[in-house]
């Protein structure tokens, strides 16, 4: 029976080249499309979500107007497309069966999450003095200036799951849950979207929990958990236990901007069922970090 990996893939490496930083982006892309196809010749089946903070924020620089998820569901489409192009080119010439199908993925939460009380995720670009007055939003002084800020809420339900699990059984490489998903709450008789920002991570263990995925692959750009940052102290940990994962977390070692919810989703994982595989790693590392050789396994045991 196949083996099937959800691969989450950090925004900042699909965003658009700017200040030099192309020949970098095209080689985090590349690995990352090396990774996936590695994983099917390894036969796993693959699901693949994707960060997408950077490509927001351009946007709603561009038209602040336009309702903030409809910019997330754009940007899914934007940025599977580009993934998925660039997939298929690859199964092509390697005469691979596999295809790939992108899914906007509607994700919803709960208006009353206590996130909506005090929104701190700051999205889009700096704000005039003018915007700050004119506009009905919770604005936030950054260390780069005033932002918007929206709320951060819990995902409770993913309603596209059943397409994405008929996608997969039929071996398609599935892009979906971009940017965390598209944050809609449950009006009794109708869905609505509504403006927040959903961590992609948490929503990738979700989603590796709801499906009953044998691995969960955070791809960030380190290539193992440290504790002890940047001091006399630090040090690389290949393996953790959910309970040292747990009190680490606990003790501020993982930052809540940064790592804290990329660990504390990889726990979520690993506590799910016993026998999973839950890793972080950096591109390029997917294989070699299911197998035990790279990046960090964390783990009931």
């Amino acid at each position: 029976m196949s083996r099937t990996v959800v691969y989450a893939i950090g925004g900042n490496a699909l965003s658009s080249p700017k200040g030099g930083q192309e020949h970098d982006t095209a080689l985090v892309l590349a690995k990352v499309m090396s990774d996936v196809i590695d994983l099917l010749e390894a036969g796993w089946r693959v699901i693949l979500t994707h960060g997408n903070g950077p490509q927001v924020g351009h946007l709603m620089s561009l038209d602040g107007s336009q309702p903030m998820e409809e910019w997330v569901a754009a940007t899914q489409g934007m940025i599977g497309h580009s993934l998925s192009i660039n997939l298929d080119s690859i199964l092509l010439k390697r005469a691979r069966p596999e295809s790939t199908a992108v899914v906007l993925t509607r994700v919803e939460v709960d208006t009353s999450d206590e996130a909506f009380a005090f929104p701190t995720k700051p999205v889009g670009p700096i704000l005039s003095d003018k915007q700050v007055m004119a506009e009905d939003w919770d604005i936030a002084e950054t260390v780069n200036g005033p932002r918007r800020v929206v709320a951060s809420p819990k995902p409770l339900r993913i309603l596209d799951l059943e397409v994405i699990r008929a996608l997969i059984d039929r071996s398609a490489i599935v892009i979906c849950c971009g940017g965390g998903g598209i944050p809609v709450v449950n009006k009794g008789e109708y869905y609505s979207g509504i403006p927040a920002v959903i961590d992609k991570d948490r929503l990738s263990s979700l989603l590796a929990i709801e499906m009953k995925v044998d691995a969960l692959i955070i791809s960030t750009a380190i290539d193992a958990v440290r504790t002890g940052f940047g001091t006399e102290y630090e040090e690389i940990h290949g393996e953790l236990t959910v309970q040292q994962a747990e009190i680490y977390l606990e003790q501020g070692e993982f930052p809540a901007g940064s790592m804290g919810p990329k660990i504390a989703s990889l726990i979520e994982f690993a506590k799910s069922r016993t026998g999973v595989k839950s890793v972080l790693c950096q591109p390029g590392d997917a294989l070699k970090a299911l197998r035990g050789d790279s990046g960090t396994s964390i783990s009931i045991e």
